[in-house]
């Protein structure tokens, strides 16, 4: 059922009444992207499509020279035999869930999502559809993400602590997305005059820009590397990809407090395997009861469930009453791999 709607291929998502792929994982000539996320958006592909907002961030992600139409959330074109809108996904900045109606019936992708409120992208909206495609990063029970605004205090509280006694405070978090959102929260609370406290790792001063361009309201902030050797970190918000941990970068702050910013900080002893004295638990993907709220309102007949705890999602759903499969994609979630451009910045 659906294959006709939908299909998955060893390029990636594909429709075949449109002939284009959904955030495919090799070359094809025609892909619409759901956010500028690494696993979702890769290079080499012919042609591109994706919401307005996510034009700067893939833009940096993906180089300024690639074949670009970007569409209104909401806005629906005709791709072949198939009709085709973008809605807003609440991930990240230009973050899309896709819908694609043939014939009278209704896929929809949801990319990655949330639910909560966030101050740097556009809120998730319901899509009525008959086939749901969803992620399960965190599809278990015990993920249930406190509200925002308490966890933001949570952190600049260990902040403050940090400056008193005299510690840098060093914060992972992913370069694009939960980085910019954490920023945007801080400076939200504290004002603006805390950025002069505030660096970066070289891989966010992109996204940054990308960011700034799209109307986020972000101050501009320095990279550590720029700040030189003989800077005073005592009072200092650093923030970093994960993936520099343990890594020369770090080497400039001497002792340093370490905390990170993850959904997986919900898990007990989570934070003792990533080696930080702190966790905050903070995701850009839905939790247990906003994914099960999301289906609901999505009313699918079906429900095609993708990377994270799929098959707990998919089982749990069938016993419910909804028809539900697993369906093996390449994306991962929220991981704490490297991207490229972490890769090539993490000297920096």
């Amino acid at each position: 059922m659906f294959r006709d709607l939908l299909e998955c291929t060893p390029r990636g998502l594909y429709c075949p009444a449109g002939d284009f792929y959904v955030d495919p994982w090799a070359s094809v000539d025609c892909a619409i992207l759901t956010h500028a996320h690494a696993d979702h958006a890769r290079s080499g592909s012919k042609r591109y499509l994706s919401a307005k907002s996510s034009e700067s961030l893939l833009r940096v992600r993906l180089g300024q020279s690639i074949d670009l139409q970007t569409v209104a959330y909401g806005e629906s074109l005709r791709i072949k035999d198939a009709r085709v809108s973008l809605h807003p996904a609440g991930h990240i900045l230009g973050s899309s869930q896709v819908r694609i109606e043939v014939a009278g019936r209704v896929a929809l992708i949801t990319g990655d999502y949330k639910l909560q409120s966030d101050l740097t992208c556009d809120a998730w909206e319901p899509v009525r559809c008959d086939l749901m495609v969803s992620e399960s990063t965190f599809g278990l029970p015990v993920f249930r993400w406190p509200e925002t605004r308490l966890v933001i205090q949570e952190m600049i509280g260990w902040w403050e602590e940090n400056q008193r006694q005299g510690r840098t405070s060093l914060l992972l978090a992913y370069s694009v997305g939960k980085a910019q959102r954490v920023l945007a929260e801080i400076f939200r609370e504290c004002g603006v005059e805390v950025a002069s406290k505030v660096a970066v790792h070289g891989a966010m001063l992109g996204p940054n820009r990308a960011y700034v361009s799209a109307g986020v309201a972000l101050p501009e902030l320095p990279s550590a590397a720029s700040l030189g050797g003989q800077h005073d970190w005592s009072e200092s918000l650093v923030i970093g990809p994960p993936s520099t941990q343990s890594t020369p970068w770090m080497e400039r702050f001497s002792d340093p407090s370490i905390a990170m910013a993850s959904g997986w900080m919900a898990i007990r002893g989570t934070r003792r395997r990533r080696n930080v004295e702190r966790g905050f638990v903070l995701s850009d993907h839905v939790d247990w009861p906003d994914l099960l709220t999301a289906i609901g309102q999505c009313q699918p007949e079906q429900v095609w469930v993708t990377h994270g705890f799929s098959e707990v999602v998919s089982r749990y759903l069938t016993e419910c009453g909804t028809a539900a499969e697993v369906l093996q994609t390449r994306f991962a979630g929220e991981e704490s791999e490297p991207t490229l451009a972490e890769k090539s910045e993490e000297a920096s």
